[in-house]
């Protein structure tokens, strides 16, 4: 069975949860304290040597790391991935830009605001990531303003990618008060089948 290893209120680990409940794919799930510093141990740097959640395990001692890389492989073949060549890219440059424009800033807020703390002498980083975090935010307003979802007409894992901490983005300070093409959205991304809480349990083996 595959086993994801995760810290439950990360968006990364969410995104993969997500998928797999929407594919009815069976998973356990296995804690890691990143706060004990758990994923720097050299038992879970065995699995994934970048020492980050989430890390699945595909199969006895097959490891993959990196959340959307993990969404490609199982999302491959499936209706989440659009078959056109052109839409297919446009899903991965959505995916990209949520790693590269989006995750570091909207992410790093709600961690520091509602996980970890603010890492002293972190302060005034926290306001340049907060404005970063708004700049990606405006984007995906503009994009959501002309289309339903970001690739190929229909839901895909771009939506995941960006759903995953867009909708919580008020936990880092973020107001989505201002960008109803955003909460549309997010009430379509809601609304598709299979569709799991970041807040949901997954129930681990005893």
């Amino acid at each position: 069975m595959i086993k994801l290893y995760q810290f439950h209120p990360s968006g990364n680990c969410y995104k993969v949860r997500l998928l797999l409940h929407q594919l009815s794919l069976p998973f356990e799930t296995r804690e890691v304290d990143l706060a004990a510093g758990e994923a720097r141990t050299a038992e879970f740097k065995a699995m994934n040597p970048i020492a980050k959640t989430p890390t699945v395990e595909l199969s006895p001692g097959v490891f993959l790391a990196e959340s959307n890389a993990i969404l490609c492989y199982f999302g491959e073949g499936t209706p989440y991935v659009p078959t056109d060549r052109l839409e297919r890219a446009r899903m991965l440059q959505w995916m990209f830009f949520e790693q590269y424009s989006h995750e570091p800033y909207v992410a790093v807020a709600r961690a520091w605001l509602s996980f970890f703390g603010i890492p002293p002498g972190k302060e005034r980083e926290l306001e340049e990531r907060i404005q970063k975090g708004y700049a990606a935010l405006d984007i995906m307003e503009g994009e959501l303003s002309k289309r339903p979802f970001f690739a190929g007409g229909h839901y895909s894992l771009a939506d995941i990618a960006l759903y995953a901490y867009t909708h919580v983005a008020h936990e880092g300070r973020f107001d989505l008060g201002r960008y109803p093409a955003i909460l549309d959205w997010c009430e379509r991304v809601r609304a598709q089948p299979g569709h799991v809480r970041i807040t949901d349990a997954v129930p681990s083996p005893r």
